[in-house]
C-alpha cells in the first residue's frame, strides 16, 4: 500500500472522484479500488446525495451506478447535465456485465465512460484516469479560453478608451475650429454653446413623440450636440466685408452670404472623403448645409421643404432663430423669450417643422436656463 502510494503523483492526489452506489458493499469495494491512486475520494448512496454533494464542492469525476432507489443514475445523469454548474464534471456509469445496452443509453445521455460490475481493478484504473486526463485538458482548455476572454475584454477596454480620448480630442479640434470661425462676428458670444443646448433638447422632446422613437436615440442626440457647432463654419470663406457689415446687405453681397451652407458642407464632404464613416461627420453636413432651408420651401441654398430637408438641420434651424431673436445685435436689442416664442410660434409650418415647434413649447423653460446659463457678457 505505501509502496503505490509513494509513486502517486501529486495531480493524481489533487482530484476529486464521486462514487455513487446505493449498495455498500459495492461502493466500499470501489472506494478501496480507487484509494491506492491517492485521489481524493467522497461517496453518495444515492442520487439525491450525489447532487447535494456535487453542489457542496467541486468534484472533477462521477462515477455513477445505474440502479438505485429514490433517484436512479438515468435522472441523477440527467439532472447533472442540465445543471450548467454541474456539466462540466465528467461522469462514468457503473452498470451490471449484462447490462451494456443501459450503459450506452447513459454515454448518449452524455456521460463519456462506463464500467461494469465485478469491477476488473486494472480496466477502473484505466477509465478513470483516462476520464481525469481528459478532464484537465478540458479545465486547461477552458482556462485558456477564460484567459483569452479576460485579455480580450481588457484590450477592448484600452479600445474603447483610446477611441474615446480620440473621439474627445477631435471634437475638441472641431470645436475650436468651429469657435475660431466664429470669433470672425465678435457679437456671437457664448453662441456655439447654447446651440449645442438647444439642440439636445429639442432633440430630447421629439424623441418622446411616436413618430421620432425609433429615428431620434441616443447615438442622434450625442452626434447633433456634437455636430451643432459647425452649422456655420462655412462663413470662413466669406469676405469680413460682408460677414462683419454692419448695415443691410445689398442684393449682391446676400448671394455671396448665402454661400456659406454650400462652402461648409464641401469642407466637411472633404473632411468625409479622407476620413469616411463618422456619423457625426455625417451630422454636421445636414446641418451646416440645410440648416436656413425652411419649411415652406423659402429658405436657401436649395429651396428644400418640408421633410426633404434634414430633420437635424430642422431641428438646428429653430435653435438658431431663438438664439438671434433672444441675443443682442448691433441693429437690434435681445428680444424676451415671450416675444422670440411669440414670432416662432408664427413661424410654425413656414420656417419651422411644426412637429420642432411643439418640441420647443414642451422645452422652453430649459430653453430659458440655458440662455440665463449661457448669456453672453454684454447682457444682463
Amino acid at each position: 500500500m505505501n509502496a503505490v502510494n509513494s509513486n502517486v503523483s501529486a495531480d493524481a492526489r489533487n482530484f476529486s472522484i464521486l462514487v455513487v452506489d446505493d449498495n455498500e458493499m459495492n461502493r466500499e469495494l470501489l472506494l478501496r479500488r480507487l484509494k491506492v491512486t491517492g485521489y481524493d475520494l467522497s461517496s453518495a448512496g444515492d442520487g439525491e446525495q450525489a447532487l447535494a454533494r456535487l453542489r457542496e464542492r467541486p468534484f472533477d469525476l462521477v462515477l455513477l451506478d445505474i440502479m438505485m432507489p429514490i433517484m436512479d443514475g438515468y435522472e441523477t445523469l440527467q439532472v447533472i447535465q442540465a445543471d450548467e454548474r454541474l456539466r462540466r464534471v465528467p461522469v462514468i456509469m457503473i452498470t451490471a456485465l449484462d447490462d451494456v445496452d443501459s450503459a450506452v443509453r447513459c454515454i448518449e445521455m452524455g456521460a463519456v465512460d462506463y464500467v461494469t460490475k465485478p469491477f476488473n481493478p486494472v480496466l477502473l484504473r484505466a477509465r478513470v484516469e483516462a476520464s481525469l486526463d481528459r478532464k484537465r485538458m478540458s479545465d486547461l482548455e477552458e482556462e485558456r479560453r477564460q484567459e483569452v476572454e479576460r485579455s480580450n475584454e481588457s484590450l477592448s477596454e484600452e479600445v474603447r478608451a483610446k477611441i474615446k480620448e480620440i473621439s474627445e480630442s477631435q471634437l475638441a479640434a472641431i470645436f475650436a475650429m468651429s469657435k475660431l470661425a466664429e470669433s470672425r462676428d465678435p457679437e456671437t458670444g457664448e453662441h456655439l454653446e447654447r446651440m449645442r443646448e438647444y439642440c439636445k433638447l429639442l432633440s430630447e422632446q421629439l424623441s418622446r413623440m411616436p413618430k421620432y422613437r425609433h429615428i431620434i436615440d441616443r447615438a442622434f442626440v450625442g452626434n447633433i450636440y456634437a455636430a451643432s457647432p459647425l452649422h456655420d463654419i462655412g462663413k470662413v470663406g466669406i469676405d469680413d466685408s460682408v460677414l462683419l457689415k454692419p448695415g443691410a446687405l445689398t442684393d449682391e453681397e446676400w448671394v455671396l452670404m448665402k454661400q456659406h451652407p454650400i462652402i461648409g458642407a464641401e469642407t466637411l464632404r472633404e473632411v468625409d472623403r479622407q476620413h469616411p464613416g463618422n456619423d457625426f461627420i455625417h451630422t454636421g453636413i445636414d446641418i451646416a448645409e440645410g440648416h436656413h432651408e425652411k419649411w415652406d420651401g423659402s429658405g436657401y441654398p436649395y429651396g428644400l421643404a418640408g421633410e426633404k430637408i434634414p430633420l437635424v438641420a430642422r431641428i438646428l434651424a429653430l435653435g438658431d432663430v431663438y438664439d438671434a431673436l433672444t441675443s443682442k445685435r448691433c441693429y437690434k436689442d435681445a428680444f424676451s423669450h415671450e416675444k422670440s416664442r411669440s414670432i416662432i410660434e408664427e413661424g410654425r409650418g413656414k420656417h419651422f417643422d411644426p412637429d420642432v415647434v411643439l418640441a420647443f413649447f414642451e422645452a422652453e423653460e430649459e430653453f430659458k436656463r440655458v440662455r440665463q446659463e449661457y448669456k453672453d457678457p454684454d447682457q444682463d
